[in-house]
C-alpha cells in the first residue's frame, strides 16, 4: 500500500484541499519555524504551507478513452517533475480529459511536479500505463487520432485536424519521440520555429498544442 505523500505552496494545498485526495494535516508558519516546513518537504521553496495528502489518484489509462471529444496528452518520458507539472497545469486549464505518463523511467506526481502545477493536479485525471504504445494503439481501437510532435514534421499544428478524439504525444527535447512511439503515431506535427534556439521546452510546446486543439474546438 502507498504511503501518504508531502506537498508544499500556496495553490498546491489549497487545491488538493478541494481535489480528490484526503488532507491529513497542514503545517503552516509562524505556528511552524520556516526551518521546519524546509525539512519537512525538503525545499525552500515552501511558501509558508506543508501538508500530509494521500497518494496521488492515478486513474486507468482506459478512463481517458471515454468521450467523443477527449483532447488526452501523452508524455514519453518526460523525467524532469517541474516540466510534467507546468503541462498539467496547460492541461487542466484548457479542459483537456486527462495525462498519459509511463509508470518507469518519467515523472511522477511528486511534490514538485504538483508546486510547479500550482495544485491543476489535482483536479486533472492522470494515468500511468505501463507502455505509452501500447497505450497509443488501445486509443487507435477506440476511435483516437495519434499525433506526435516531431521538429522535423513539415505539418503545422494548424495544418491538422486537432478536433475529435485527439492525443498529443511529446517526448523530451534531448532525444524527442523514442522511434516505437514516434511510428505508433497517425502523424507527426511541428511547431514552426524562425528563430536561432533548437527546440522549445516540452512544456511550452505542449501548451501551443493544446491550445491550438482547444481553439479547433471552439
Amino acid at each position: 500500500m502507498a504511503s501518504n505523500e508531502i506537498i508544499y505552496g500556496r495553490n498546491p494545498v489549497e487545491e488538493a484541499e478541494k481535489g480528490r485526495r484526503r488532507v491529513l494535516r497542514v503545517w503552516r508558519s509562524p505556528e511552524t519555524p520556516e526551518s521546519k516546513l524546509a525539512e519537512l518537504c525538503g525545499s525552500a521553496d515552501h511558501q509558508g504551507i506543508v501538508a500530509e495528502v494521500e497518494p496521488f489518484p492515478y486513474v486507468d489509462g482506459e478512463e481517458l478513452l471515454e468521450g467523443d471529444e477527449s483532447l488526452v496528452v501523452v508524455l514519453d518520458q518526460i523525467q524532469d517533475p517541474r516540466n510534467l507539472g507546468a503541462v498539467c497545469r496547460s492541461a487542466e486549464a484548457a479542459g483537456a480529459t486527462g495525462v498519459v505518463i509511463p509508470d518507469r523511467r518519467a515523472a511522477s506526481v511528486t511534490a514538485a511536479a504538483a508546486k510547479a502545477s500550482a495544485g491543476a493536479v489535482e483536479h486533472l485525471k492522470i494515468a500511468r500505463v505501463r507502455n505509452i504504445s501500447d497505450w497509443i494503439t488501445e486509443a487507435k481501437d477506440a476511435g483516437f487520432w495519434i499525433w506526435g510532435a516531431d521538429g522535423r514534421s513539415d505539418q503545422a499544428p494548424w495544418q491538422v485536424d486537432l478536433t475529435g478524439k485527439t492525443a498529443l504525444v511529446l517526448g523530451t527535447e534531448e532525444k524527442g519521440l523514442r522511434p516505437r512511439v514516434a511510428d505508433s503515431c497517425d502523424g507527426l506535427i511541428a511547431i514552426p520555429q524562425q528563430g536561432k534556439v533548437d527546440s522549445l521546452n516540452v512544456s511550452v510546446a505542449a501548451s501551443i498544442l493544446i491550445f491550438e486543439a482547444i481553439r479547433q474546438r471552439s
